[in-house]
């Protein structure tokens, strides 16, 4: 008979990591452990405020389906049983790591695919002034790619000094929602002289009907406006580039058909994470092919990150051993 136990962890971070919406200086993430008393299977899922929820409340949403998965509930069933979101998210990875582990094979031969490629992920700075940001910059600027947080169009002068402190690196904008329409129309060619590969959520959720019909000169993406495929349609509308991210969508099972579905659409596929271990990052690691961007920097955020872990050398992921997951 199964057994499922959950529990939270705490990892500090390197150093703070700054958002339109504040600072964090630790991941406070939830961690699900399912046996069968032979297999030891585990997910984990990070809970985020913008979306309502904290840990506790993720723990009594794990608790209440508790009874359900211990009694044989399978991912498809849980999809019915739970809305998307962190708990659904930790169980359904945690159901996945224990089915491969049950069969004796690797989580993406359960789905007939190949091992997933090794990927360079972006990394991300912080919300910071832009001397502060350009010296960020500078101690990282072999890095492939840069992800900028910035929190309103005065953030530009931030901007131009990371792309001269990392003239040849390619450089996302992340606004988080932070910018109005009119913000909008002003920073977007500004970014596009700045060699701005795509701007991310610019506008908050519900107000951003207005790109629909909007030419902008730089390629726009989705994170806080897309979950799931429920939400697809009116993306595809306004956006070129849909951030997936397994905390949002509800686990790997949904997020697996959204990315299907994304690319069916012809929009450009990011995959992307919230701050957690690198046993978050691994279930994501099966959406990375055929992504344009992918964004697992959790772990290279932490202080330090579980054992064992990912190997990253530099910005490049490894597939995840199974020791780790799947």
């Amino acid at each position: 008979m199964r057994r499922l136990v959950a529990r939270d962890e705490r990892w500090p971070l390197r150093e703070a990591f700054v958002i339109a919406r504040g600072a964090k200086r630790q991941a406070h993430v939830v961690v699900v452990e399912i046996t069968d008393g032979v297999h030891h299977a585990h997910g984990e899922a990070v809970p985020y405020a913008r979306y309502g929820e904290d840990v506790p409340g993720v723990l009594a949403q794990i608790d209440a389906l508790r009874p359900a998965i211990e009694a044989g509930a399978d991912r498809e069933a849980l999809l019915r049983l739970a809305p998307p979101g962190a708990a659904r998210n930790a169980i359904d990875c945690a159901l996945w790591d224990l089915e491969a582990k049950q069969a004796g094979v690797r989580a993406w031969d359960l789905v007939g695919r190949p091992p997933p490629s090794p990927v360079k992920t972006c990394y991300t700075l912080s919300r910071a002034a832009p001397a502060a940001m350009a010296k960020a910059a500078t101690a990282n600027a072999r890095r492939p790619m840069l992800k900028l947080k910035i929190a309103g169009a005065d953030d530009l002068a931030a901007v131009e000094a990371v792309r001269a402190a990392a003239p040849r690196t390619r450089l996302i904008v992340d606004a988080n929602e932070s910018l109005s329409f009119e913000d909008l129309q002003r920073l977007a060619p500004e970014l596009v002289r700045l060699d701005v590969q795509m701007l991310e959520q610019p506008l908050p959720v519900g107000e951003d009907a207005v790109l629909q019909g909007y030419e902008s000169p730089i390629p726009l993406g989705a994170d806080e406006s897309l979950h799931t495929r429920a939400d697809l349609e009116a993306c595809a509308a306004r956006y070129t580039c849909v951030n997936v991210k397994l905390d949002k969508a509800g686990g790997l099972t949904e997020a697996l058909a959204l990315a299907q579905d994304v690319r069916a659409r012809g929009l450009d596929l990011m995959v992307g994470c919230m701050v957690g271990t690198s046993l978050a990052m691994a279930p994501a690691m099966m959406l990375t092919p055929g992504a344009r961007f992918v964004d697992l920097d959790g772990p290279l955020l932490l202080a330090r990150d579980r054992e064992p872990g990912l190997s990253i050398l530099g910005s490049m992921i490894e597939p995840p051993p199974a020791g780790l997951w799947g």
